[in-house]
C-alpha cells in the first residue's frame, strides 16, 4: 500500500510538471514572436507530410497532398451528382410521371423511359475520372482514363438512344396496329435493326477510343464476312425471307393460311421463323425460308367463297317436281343475306338418283359464316321437300327376279332330221 502511494504521488507531480510546462508554451505562443515562429513550424511539418511521396507511376510521384485533393474533389463532384440526381428524381421525375399518362404526345413518355435508364455507375465513373485527372498523370494514363470515360459516356447514350427507339417502336407499333394489323411484324423487325444499328456504332466508337484501327477493321469485316456469309447461310436466308415476308405481304398476322397439309392463323413473323396456331391448338413453326418456297393459301384474302353442293332425289319423284326443283334452291338461297346465287341444275341420272347440282357465293370470307349460311341452305331445302313430298335418294340396290317355265319336248323315237345319230 505504501508503494502504491508513493506511486500516485510521483505521477501527480509528474502532472504538475506537465502542466506548467504547458502554460509556459501557451504564455509563449501567446506573444507574437512567439506565435509566428510556432506558425511557421507547423506550416514546415504540414508541407512535409503534403508532398510526402507515397508511390512513383511511369516517373509520376504521386504525393499524399495530391491523393487527398482528388478524393475531396471525388467526394464532392459525387455528392453533386446525387444532390442533382435526387433533385430531378423528386421534380421532374415525378413531373413527367404525372403528365405521361394525361398527355396524348409520346415526347414526355420517351423522356421518362431514357430517365429511367440513367445508371448509377456512370455518375461514379465519371466522378472519379475527374478527380483522377487532377493527379500528375502520365500521358498513357491519361490517355487510358479518357478512353474509358468516353466509353461509360458512349454506353450511358448508347442506352438512351436503345430505350428511347423501342419506346417510340411500340408506340407507334401500338396505334397503328388497329389500322393496319400487317404493321406488327414490320415495326418489331424495324425495332430489332435499329438497335443493332444504334449498338454498332456504339461498339465502333468504343474500339476506336481503345486504339483500334477502324478502317482495317471493317475491310476485315468485309473479307471475314463472306465467310460467316456461307456458315450462316440458312440463317441468313430465313432472315432475308423475313424481309421479303414484311415487304411483300402474302400474309400478316392473323390470317388462316395453308401450307401443304398444315393450317392455322399467322401468330407471328419472327427474324428466323413464322409462327402458327392450328385449329386443334397447337403451334405450328415453320422457317421462313421453307415457308415461301411452299404454295400458300391465305384465306384471309378471300373476298367470297364459291360453294358447290349436290343432292339427289329418287327416281319416283314426279316431272313437275323434277322441273321446279332449280327454282326451289334458288328462292332458298336468294332469300338468305350475304349470299350471291349462281346456277342450280338437274346434272346427270345417277345409279339410284337423279342428281343437282349448285352452285352460289357467299359474300364473307369467315368460315363460320360460310358454315351458318350451309346449314340454313339444308334445314331449308328439307322443309320445301318435305311439304313438296320430295324424297332425298340414299344408295338403294332394287333387285327383280323373273320367274319363266322352260318347256323341252323329247322325240318318241329318233328318225331323220333328228340330232346326232342313233347308231352307236
Amino acid at each position: 500500500a505504501g508503494e502504491i502511494a508513493d506511486q500516485t504521488l510521483a505521477s501527480l507531480l509528474d502532472l504538475e510538471g506537465l502542466s506548467q510546462r504547458v502554460l509556459a508554451e501557451i504564455h509563449e505562443i501567446q506573444s507574437a514572436d512567439s506565435w509566428g515562429s510556432f506558425w511557421s513550424g507547423w506550416k514546415l511539418k504540414t508541407e512535409s507530410v503534403w508532398r510526402k511521396e507515397l508511390f512513383v507511376i511511369d516517373d509520376r510521384a504521386f504525393r499524399v497532398g495530391g491523393l487527398l485533393r482528388s478524393g475531396i474533389l471525388f467526394a464532392f463532384v459525387l455528392g453533386i451528382a446525387s444532390f442533382l440526381q435526387r433533385i430531378l428524381r423528386r421534380t421532374v421525375f415525378r413531373h413527367l410521371c404525372d403528365n405521361a399518362a394525361s398527355t396524348e404526345t409520346s415526347i414526355d413518355d420517351i423522356l421518362l423511359a431514357v430517365v429511367r435508364q440513367t445508371h448509377r455507375t456512370i455518375v461514379v465513373v465519371l466522378a472519379l475520372y475527374a478527380a483522377l485527372r487532377s493527379l500528375p498523370l502520365s500521358e498513357s494514363m491519361a490517355g487510358w482514363l479518357d478512353s474509358i470515360a468516353i466509353i461509360a459516356i458512349v454506353f450511358q447514350v448508347a442506352t438512351w438512344g436503345s430505350v428511347a427507339f423501342q419506346d417510340f417502336i411500340e408506340r407507334t407499333k401500338r396505334r397503328r396496329v388497329q389500322e393496319d394489323p400487317s404493321s406488327v411484324s414490320a415495326f418489331g423487325l424495324m425495332g430489332f435493326f435499329g438497335r443493332v444499328a444504334i449498338w454498332t456504332v456504339a461498339l465502333l466508337i468504343t474500339l476506336d477510343n481503345l486504339g483500334f484501327e477502324i478502317t482495317a477493321l471493317v475491310a476485315g469485316l468485309g473479307v471475314g464476312g463472306i465467310a460467316i456469309a456461307f456458315a450462316l447461310q440458312s440463317i441468313l436466308g430465313d432472315i432475308f425471307c423475313s424481309i421479303a415476308i414484311l415487304l411483300d405481304k402474302p400474309f400478316v398476322v392473323g390470317d388462316f393460311i395453308i401450307v401443304q397439309d398444315m393450317l392455322g392463323s399467322v401468330e407471328n413473323i419472327g427474324i428466323k421463323t413464322t409462327r402458327l396456331r392450328s385449329l386443334s391448338g397447337e403451334q405450328i413453326v415453320f422457317s421462313n425460308a421453307d415457308l415461301l418456297s411452299s404454295r400458300i393459301r391465305n384465306f384471309k384474302r378471300m373476298y367470297e367463297r364459291r360453294v358447290l353442293f349436290s343432292f339427289g332425289v329418287v327416281y319416283e319423284t314426279d316431272l313437275d317436281n323434277v322441273e321446279a326443283i332449280p327454282g326451289i334452291v334458288r328462292e332458298i338461297i336468294e332469300s338468305i343475306d350475304k349470299t350471291r346465287f349462281d346456277r342450280a341444275h338437274f346434272k346427270e341420272y345417277g345409279d339410284f338418283a337423279l342428281n343437282y347440282e349448285v352452285v352460289y357465293y357467299v359474300l364473307d370470307a369467315d368460315y363460320n359464316v360460310y358454315m351458318d349460311i350451309q346449314q340454313e341452305i339444308n334445314i331449308r331445302l328439307f322443309r320445301e321437300f318435305k311439304e313438296r313430298d320430295i324424297h332425298f335418294a340414299y344408295p338403294t340396290r332394287e333387285l327383280i327376279v323373273r320367274s319363266s317355265s322352260l318347256t323341252t319336248s323329247m322325240p318318241s323315237e329318233p328318225g331323220e332330221g333328228d340330232w346326232g345319230n342313233a347308231e352307236g
